[in-house]
């Protein structure tokens, strides 16, 4: 698949990806009281930012026409 996201684009992403999963799995841990569901969907949300970040392709970005690679 062609990229479709630009590097700052991708950063971001990362960035945030990467701190929603960290606070999904800290909170499944017990550590914050938000409780498991909240924990569970922040982590899975998290993976798949950072996941898109790392591979810089968003199938929903394909779907409405988004692209910030700069590459058309």
């Amino acid at each position: 698949m062609k990229n479709n996201i630009g590097a700052a684009d991708s950063r971001i992403r990362i960035g945030i990806g990467l701190g929603l999963a960290a606070v999904g799995v800290a909170s499944l841990g017990g550590l914050l009281g938000v409780g498991t569901v909240v924990g569970t969907v922040l982590t899975l949300l998290g993976l798949v930012l950072a996941g898109t970040g790392l591979v810089r392709v968003c199938l929903l970005y394909r779907l409405l026409g988004v692209d910030t690679s700069g590459s058309r």
